[in-house]
């Protein structure tokens, strides 16, 4: 599979979408065989993500996308106590 050809990733409303597509054929002295696939994966994005920063790796046959998620802020925060 060649990530350039037959990938296609995308987001769009908080809502990331991976396709793929597979053709491959073999042609022999007296026979000609095709195999092919289609994949579609949609993905809903936490909320917070940053959509426009997404990055996405392929090596060895691994596919790598990566969605920055800010940390959320706590609910509560301890307070120290001074002593004077």
């Amino acid at each position: 599979m060649d990530p350039d050809k037959d990938v296609e990733i995308a987001v769009e409303d908080g809502l990331l979408t991976v396709r793929a597509e597979r053709t491959e054929e073999t042609k022999e002295k007296h026979r000609t065989e095709f195999r092919y696939g289609t994949f579609a994966r949609s993905v809903r994005l936490p909320a917070g993500a940053q959509d426009d920063e997404a990055t996405a790796e392929y090596e060895d046959g691994v596919l790598t996308i990566t969605v920055p998620v800010p940390t959320p802020k706590a609910g509560t925060r301890t307070i120290p106590v001074r002593r004077t």
